[in-house]
């Protein structure tokens, strides 16, 4: 029981500061006296990470099972991919082609191959 509840604030604490970190508004960076960026991506980008870690958190203590496993893994990885595609279309980053291209195949792999561990999951679970 005590696993469980650990497990759930742990969700609660790693998705609101992937939520602040996605909004990264310059007034909380003001208000707490932190240091802040030029450009919010990589706190951004950080906050789509943190916020997977949180859904992984959430998976694990409702499946009951022990470590992130399959679950985390696509979790961390489609909400980061996510993040940096957001910033891709919305965030106005003034990239060159190169930066482009790496970014987007970034995003092409994070959610790739969280499509194809979910697919082979699927398939596995599937009776013959």
């Amino acid at each position: 029981m005590r696993g469980k509840v650990l497990l759930a604030a742990d969700a609660i604490i790693n998705l609101a500061l992937g939520i602040l970190l996605v909004i990264f508004p310059q007034y909380l960076v003001a208000a707490l006296g932190v240091p802040g960026a030029e450009v919010a991506f990589y706190p951004g980008i950080l906050g789509g990470v943190l916020i997977g870690i949180g859904i992984a958190l959430i998976v694990e203590q409702v499946r009951g099972s022990s470590g992130l496993g399959l679950a985390g893994a696509v979790s961390i990885n489609i909400c980061g991919g996510l993040a940096l595609a957001g910033w891709l279309l919305f965030g106005s980053l003034d990239l060159p082609v190169r930066g482009q291209v790496f970014l987007w195949t970034l995003v092409v792999v994070l959610v790739g191959i969280s499509a194809f561990e979910l697919a082979a999951h699927t398939a596995r679970k599937t009776p013959s």
